[in-house]
């Protein structure tokens, strides 16, 4: 169902690293977390974390754990599909920081978030397949 899992959160100066990290790890429990350091716009040090998941047992618990979340959420996913696919089979998510230090997995719509993007195992890696098989699956089993 998914080849990996890119993953990206920018932490910033007010916002503690390790509660962040801990969060990733919250989501993907054996992730390898790279860090860089870059300058944002006010020239201000912002810390971006950044690795891939790519281990089929590790993408399967993810996706079984989107799973588990409340129906009108996967409701709301399903109906957002097309618009958080690219034409590539990449579902980009974004899961709340907060949520995910205590551990909850909540997608949101705003920019300061967790942000996946999700390579979707679809033949040929076009939008519309990946968009109905991913459709499909939260369909049959939530």
């Amino acid at each position: 169902m998914i080849h990996n899992i890119r993953f990206r959160v920018f932490v910033y100066k007010n916002e503690d690293e390790n509660k962040l990290r801990q969060a990733i790890f919250n989501i993907f429990p054996d992730a390898e977390i790279e860090c860089v350091e870059a300058e944002g716009l006010i020239g201000d040090s912002i810390l971006i974390l950044t690795g891939v998941v790519d281990k089929k047992r590790d993408t399967r618990d993810f996706f079984n754990r989107l799973l588990s979340l409340d129906g009108a959420v996967l409701d709301k996913l399903v109906d957002d599909l097309d618009r958080k696919m690219d034409d590539k089979g990449n579902l980009f998510l974004r899961l709340s920081k907060d949520g995910a230090i205590d551990d909850k997995m909540e997608i949101v719509d705003f920019g300061d978030a967790i942000h996946l993007k999700i390579k979707i195992a679809a033949y040929p890696a076009r939008k519309d397949i990946a968009v109905l098989k991913v459709r499909q699956f939260i369909l049959d089993n939530k």
